[in-house]
């Protein structure tokens, strides 16, 4: 890996904001394997499933409990991001899952405002002591959908969600009032960039409507 798990000053700003990114975490050859492995798999792209945004767009992805054996188990099990993980949740952590979203040139849906939390609240999990690395495996700009986030919105705690097409979304009058008081950040990357970020961070994304896709692989522990 290009660079080493965050350090206590990231800690800082995660613990303030929500989410911190690490800028090229992941060297160009190895985001460009991962790239052209994923772009290649069958598999992955057999057990892809959609979702329907209610917009009229549907993001794919697909998802994965077990780290595996194979090229994506070692990107989940690399220390950069594992030893990361464990410095932002203060002890050692366990792979929740990971998985690839999709989100081809044009057709690419969007993701409404909602927490990770939200869905893993109702999967019985008890604490939101979770973080997300999102990995850049496609460049992500404001055109082709990249995430956008409410800056802060994780002290906020649990919002209730609700359906909004086939993907659980945060409650929009909450939503609406915690947008009057914090930033909204568009999180744009390049590919080997990781994103780290709380299990109650407020975050969605626009459809992509450009020629390029953007796809991520995200890592939850």
């Amino acid at each position: 890996m290009a660079k080493g798990p965050l350090t206590g000053a990231d800690r800082q700003s995660y613990r303030q904001d929500g989410y911190v990114l690490a800028r090229g975490m992941i060297d160009s050859e190895e985001i460009d394997l991962l790239r052209r492995a994923a772009k290649a798999d069958k598999a992955l792209d057999d057990h892809a499933f959609g979702k329907s945004d209610g917009e009229g767009g549907r993001v794919r992805l697909s998802l994965w409990n077990h780290p595996g054996d194979g090229i994506y188990g070692m990107f989940a099990r690399c220390r950069s991001i594992v030893d990361s993980a464990e410095l932002l949740l203060d002890g050692e952590v366990y792979h929740y899952h990971s998985k690839m979203i999709m989100k081809e040139p044009k057709v690419g849906g969007a993701w409404t405002w909602h927490q990770d939390y939200g869905y893993w609240y109702q999967n019985g999990v008890l604490f939101p002591l979770l973080t997300s690395a999102f990995i850049a495996v496609d460049r992500a700009t404001r055109e082709n959908g990249c995430l956008q986030v409410l800056k802060g919105s994780h002290l906020a705690g649990r919002v209730e969600h609700a359906l909004t097409g086939e993907q659980a979304s945060a409650d929009r009058e909450r939503v609406a009032e915690l947008s009057k008081r914090l930033e909204l950040v568009h999180v744009e990357m390049e590919p080997g960039d990781v994103l780290f970020f709380d299990s109650n961070l407020l975050h969605r994304s626009d459809r992509n409507r450009s020629e390029h896709p953007r796809w991520a692989m995200i890592c939850c522990y």
